[in-house]
């Protein structure tokens, strides 16, 4: 196989996978719910025997699919949904820390600004507004308790905060020195059970502990059932860019169980791939978006269930991934304790491998194929140690190739080699295409014994190449959803390396170098029409890379610069002297 066919392959490849990623965004748009998929909810079984079952989650209207208990009655009705207007803002307090600035109540995280992550670019950007309460981009982390026919409190009502415990009012900062901050809510029952539940905010990091503390001074035991879920509608894409990585970056659910492993579903598949009523220990429920995300990851050793919901609040589908817990029995006297933490903030790497959560890496969602995530993963960490050396992202990628061209230099040196060999039997290539014409059958069979007698490999150049488009790809994964490059400057104008060059420099490059490239290629025997396409290659790749992420353009300009120097120093090393003719 020559290099003319390998470039060919290459950009049909190119183009098919450009065209999967424009038809799976297309499948990605959420469809409106129906009244029909709206039903009641009814949650899961306690999971204790003789346990009656647990209630409704107040305010989670449409669960997309029912659990029966056998023996135990099923409940077909949800409680009246309380407005949320009325409800989520009261005795809400303010928490500030040098990553974080939060708002929230005893029941819920009603608003959450990333300090460090500006929305874009531009010097006076405020923070990304990750948790809202805007109506068209609603998103918040819930969690309370319910009981069979008793009150409890949820994330609606009950919590207040516990002033025995606090005495800043309602602002929290972490202070000077301090390593955290924490939160204290209380619930007190009517037949003398309370729940103590406390946030707790560290320095630096963008995970929030939540504790619940069930103490039981009653005279009779008491049982609850602990839920946490995050619920949202589905944000807006801002960037209108053909090629903008947020349009093909997952937006939906996603949870993760010990036995199932790494699920996820786009919002507009939440009702059509069916229910889900997923028993899990420990595991996490997360809601994606393009290098954010919101996950509950309950207590290793907590046993619950995961589910998914949708409803309809004011025209707009909000959708629901729920944790629903198997319940807690407090005999009077005692007291016991569920635990979870909730991640808000950025999809960094060495802070989510740090929780030692199972799986929870995979919320940096590199590939939906788990090996090209692996190498996704493994080129990020070689970036990332670069980094580290050279303190600048765009020469890091550029360190990369250099790394990744020496890996596989044997390889390319037997590619660069053998198309040298192929330019230096052109006069002999041509003459046999001369004497047998159109007798394409017969030139063939010459061709070949001539690479047989002169030990020319014709598809010595195919590994390489081929090797490069997963390569291609993982990266292209790669630098668009790792927010350590979100707004990383490289140099003069590149200001964003996940963002197109804006005057389009890398691409004009690339069509350079991509055109000395093809004049040093042989043509002989190549045919006519094939020939004249690959003339407008250059221009195709060039048009194509111009809405690329600049890091992208910049690992692929680099890869072929070192690429020609090396075929040009191949070539001269091995096409001489000029061979006798035949």
């Amino acid at each position: 196989m020559n290099q003319t066919r390998l470039f060919l392959i290459f950009a049909w490849l190119m183009v098919a996978t450009l065209l999967w990623m424009e038809w799976n965004k297309e499948q990605a748009a959420p469809a409106p719910a129906t009244s029909s998929q709206l039903a009641q909810p009814a949650m899961p079984d306690s999971g204790i025997p003789g346990a009656p079952h647990a209630a409704a989650v107040p305010g989670a209207v449409g669960t997309t699919g029912n659990q029966e208990v056998p023996g135990v009655p099923q409940m077909r009705t949800a409680p009246a949904e309380l407005p949320a207007a009325a409800t989520e803002s009261a005795g809400a307090v303010q928490v500030r820390t040098d990553v974080l600035s939060v708002t929230l109540n005893g029941g819920a995280i009603l608003q959450a600004d990333l300090l460090r992550y500006p929305s874009t670019a531009d010097d006076d950007s405020p923070p990304v507004r990750l948790f809202s309460q805007d109506p068209a981009d609603f998103f918040v982390a819930q969690s309370g308790w319910v009981r069979q026919g008793a009150p409890a409190p949820s994330h609606l009502s009950g919590f207040e905060l516990d002033r025995s415990a606090t005495q800043s009012g309602t602002a929290f900062t972490l202070a000077d020195g301090a390593d955290e901050v924490v939160v204290p809510f209380v619930w007190h029952g009517p037949d003398g059970v309370s729940i103590h539940r406390t946030y707790t905010f560290r320095r630096g990091a963008y995970v929030v502990d939540v504790r619940d503390q069930v103490v039981n001074q009653g005279t009779s035991p008491w049982q609850g059932f602990a839920y946490r879920q995050l619920a949202r509608v589905p944000r807006a894409l801002e960037s209108s860019a053909p090629m903008s990585p947020e349009k093909y970056s997952f937006q939906g659910g996603a949870w993760f169980t010990a036995a199932d492993k790494y699920q996820k579903r786009k919002y507009a598949d939440f009702v059509d791939d069916g229910p889900l009523d997923k028993a899990s220990t420990g595991g996490w429920i997360a809601f994606l978006q393009h290098h954010f995300f919101g996950a509950w990851i309950p207590a290793a050793n907590e046993e619950g269930t995961f589910s998914l919901a949708t409803s309809n609040d004011a025209g707009a589908t909000r959708y629901v991934v729920r944790d629903m817990g198997n319940g807690v029995n407090v005999a009077p006297g005692t007291s016991a304790v569920s635990e979870a933490r909730l991640w808000v903030g950025p999809k960094l790497v060495n802070q989510i491998q740090a929780q030692g959560v199972p799986g929870l890496e995979r919320a940096v969602d590199f590939s939906r194929f788990a090996p090209m995530a692996a190498l996704a993963g493994w080129l990020f960490w070689v970036l990332q140690w670069l980094h580290g050396v050279l303190g600048n992202w765009g020469w890091s990628i550029v360190g990369l190739v250099v790394l990744l061209k020496a890996v596989m230099f044997p390889l390319s040196a037997a590619q660069y080699k053998s198309m040298a060999k192929m330019r230096k039997f052109q006069p002999r290539m041509a003459q046999l295409k001369e004497r047998y014409g159109d007798d394409k059958q017969k030139l063939q069979q010459a061709m070949m014994e001539l690479y047989k007698k002169e030990k020319i490999n014709p598809v010595g150049g195919c590994l390489p190449l081929l090797l490069q488009m997963p390569v291609f790809l993982a990266l292209y994964w790669m630098l668009s959803e790792s927010v350590e490059l979100r707004h990383a400057p490289w140099i003069l104008w590149i200001q964003d390396l996940t963002a197109r060059d804006p005057f389009f420099v890398l691409p004009v490059i690339n069509i350079a170098l991509m055109w000395a490239t093809q004049k040093l290629n042989p043509m002989t025997g190549v045919d006519p029409m094939q020939q004249k396409m690959m003339q407008f290659m250059p221009l195709v790749f060039g048009v194509m890379f111009a809405f690329f992420p600049a890091g992208l353009v910049l690992y692929w300009v680099t890869n072929a610069g070192l690429g020609l120097i090396q075929q040009w120093w191949m070539i001269k090393k091995y096409s001489e002297p000029t061979p006798a003719k035949a």
